[in-house]
Parts: structure tokens; C-alpha cells; sequence
């Protein structure tokens, strides 16, 4: 008796631990909001430094009021420029709560690509399905308001929009050449038409201070063309929400592209035909309303800092 009573207190323990581990996974770590700062000496001599909000992956659904809060929030870091890598929908009445969001931003200079949350909807799906590299998209109809979603940030609020195309931004002194792709990991990205875009800033007598990086999915083959045929000197990508389930410490398990899960989060580098080049990856804001949970990698924006060399 003694041995099936101590039996029983350690299946309770387990339980009572399992529980709490997905209470703290799915009521705490997905709701700790956090502000990460980052420093690159990057500009040329003599200029100004250049603050560079990064927000990502909010995947917004109606009734996240905390989330809009503290987005909401970092208006009050006066960015100098806002980019944003994509997957703002989490649900088809997310675009009023987006709006919200973004209101205290109006004004500020910004660019955008979107990535496939801003396109199709988010399903109940099999999780272990993200550790297969061979895993085949399913075809269906777009289904989120991406007009709507276009008409806010590109119309109303006078973002920039970068897919599959280039632009020069005026920050401040500085302009800046911006080159963007679709999102990779639905294979609508067209790295050369954004590429040719390019080629058309210069031909047509474009001047340029810096030049900047954006993908929704930080995929080796458009990292690869950023750094070696579009001459960036610094990259912005999310879409991978730094792991989301992570080991302790931060280890992610998965990046959700061929992106080596060592840098599934933060800032690394990447390194093609011969530049070595500043990342940032972006852990993101938001989950799947199917997978409502972070462990060891709480939900995040960036502030990063662009300084003179």
C-alpha cells in the first residue's frame, strides 16, 4: 500500500507540474511583452544615429488588448523609422485591432513586406509537423482582408511598400535604399523583379547613404541575394518567432525555414560572396490562436540603433 500511495503522489506531482508548465507557456511567457536594444555601427562618418523600430508577427486577433497596449507603447521610443517584416492578421476580424495599434505611429517613416499570415488565415495543424524539412504547402483561397490591410498601411498611415520591389526612404539626412521581398516561405518572393528595381533607382540617378534588407522569412536563397547582389548592409526578417518552443536559455528547436536555428532570434550575421552582414531576426509579437504558447522566448519588438562608424 505504501508503494502505491507513493506512486500515486509522484503521477500527481507530474500533473500538477505539467500543468503549471502550460499555465506559465500559455498565460505568462506568450504575454511577456519585452523591448530588445541593439547598437551597430553601421552609418557613415558624421551621421546621425538612426533608430529602427522592428516589429513583426503580431498575428493579431480581436481581444489582445495587452499586446496592443504595449505596442501602442513604444511610440513613446520616438523611432526614427519603422520596419515591419509581416504576418500582422491572426484572425479575419483582425484589422480594426491593427488599425488601433498602429495609430501612434502615424507620421513616422516606415516599410513593410507582408508575410502569409497576412494572406490566409491560421488552421489547427499538427505541431510536429515544423520539424520536417519536406513538409508540402496546401493550396487554398486567401482568406484575411489583405485589401484592407494594404489600404491601412499604405494608403492611410503612408508606409512603403516593399514587395518584391525597391524604393529610396529620406530618413532625417539620410536616404536610405530599401529592397523587399514577398514572403519566401509561400514561394511568392521575386528576388529579381525586386533586384531589377533596383538597377531602375540607379539607372534613373538614385543616391543612397545606406541600404537595407527585408523578408517576411529569413530563407537562405533571398539572404544569399541580398548580401551578394543587392549590396545590403544590414538585414530584417521575422517569421520565426525565435523558435517559439525553446529549450532553456533560449535554444530553439526550430526555425520554420532553412534559417540554422542559432539564429532563429535576434542578431547574428550572414555571410555571402565574400560580405559579412548584419541580421536581425525578430522573435515576434504574437502565436497562432491554434498554438497559444512561448516557452523560454517571450514576445518581442526591437530598437535598434544605427551609428556612425
Amino acid at each position: 500500500m505504501r508503494g502505491i500511495r507513493t506512486l500515486g503522489i509522484g503521477a500527481a506531482a507530474l500533473v500538477a507540474g505539467g500543468l503549471g508548465f502550460v499555465t506559465w507557456a500559455v498565460g505568462i511567457e506568450r504575454r511577456r511583452f519585452t523591448l530588445r536594444r541593439y547598437e551597430l555601427p553601421l552609418l557613415p562618418a558624421g551621421s546621425a544615429p538612426l533608430r529602427i523600430l522592428h516589429l513583426a508577427d503580431f498575428h493579431y486577433a480581436p481581444g489582445q488588448r495587452k499586446k496592443q497596449r504595449f505596442v501602442r507603447g513604444l511610440a513613446k521610443l520616438q523611432p526614427d523609422l519603422i520596419v515591419a517584416t509581416g504576418d500582422n492578421l491572426g484572425h479575419r476580424d483582425g484589422l480594426p485591432g491593427v488599425a488601433e495599434m498602429l495609430e501612434p505611429f502615424r507620421g513616422i517613416p516606415a516599410v513593410s513586406v507582408f508575410g502569409s499570415n497576412d494572406y490566409y488565415g491560421p488552421v489547427l495543424k499538427n505541431p510536429f509537423t515544423y520539424f520536417r524539412r519536406d513538409r508540402k504547402q496546401v493550396e487554398r483561397p486567401r482568406d484575411l482582408d489583405e485589401a484592407g490591410l494594404r489600404a491601412l498601411l499604405f494608403d492611410d498611415l503612408g508606409w512603403v511598400d516593399l514587395t518584391n520591389t525597391a524604393a529610396i526612404v529620406r530618413v532625417g539626412d539620410l536616404r536610405l535604399r530599401m529592397i523587399g521581398v514577398d514572403d519566401p516561405h509561400i514561394n511568392v518572393d521575386r528576388p529579381d523583379a525586386a533586384l531589377a528595381d533596383q538597377e531602375r533607382l540607379t539607372r534613373r540617378g538614385g543616391e543612397w547613404d545606406f541600404t537595407i534588407g527585408l523578408v517576411h522569412a529569413p530563407y537562405q536563397r533571398i539572404l544569399d541575394r541580398f548580401v551578394a547582389d543587392a549590396g545590403v548592409e544590414a538585414l530584417f526578417a521575422g517569421h520565426t518567432h525565435g523558435g517559439q518552443v525553446c529549450l532553456p536559455g533560449g535554444r530553439a528547436l526550430i526555425s520554420n525555414c532553412d534559417l540554422p536555428t542559432e539564429q532563429a532570434g535576434g542578431l547574428s550575421s550572414w555571410t555571402a560572396d565574400g560580405r559579412n552582414v548584419p541580421l536581425h531576426v525578430s522573435r515576434g509579437l504574437g502565436t497562432s490562436i491554434y498554438a497559444p504558447f512561448r516557452t523560454f522566448c517571450p514576445p518581442e519588438a526591437s530598437l535598434v540603433t544605427l551609428v556612425a562608424k
